[in-house]
């Protein structure tokens, strides 16, 4: 079985390599434009991953308390 342990760093940067690569995917996409993308969808994309990463981390520290 790999090894889960994943510090924060670590973490938060694959979490910002899978924004980049969603980002960059619309970006070169026909039908949005890219100032669309660098001006509502990355904000979006960025708090939306903040949030459910810490709902997780949140989720992950009660599952390991019981």
């Amino acid at each position: 079985m790999p090894d889960m342990e994943y510090d924060l760093p670590r973490a938060g940067g694959l979490l910002l390599a899978i924004i980049a690569i969603g980002v960059a995917g619309l970006v070169f996409a026909p039908f949005m434009s890219a100032r669309t993308v660098l001006m509502m969808v990355l904000p979006s994309m960025v708090v939306f991953a903040g949030l459910a990463f810490a709902l997780g981390v949140k989720h992950g520290e009660y599952r390991a308390s019981r």
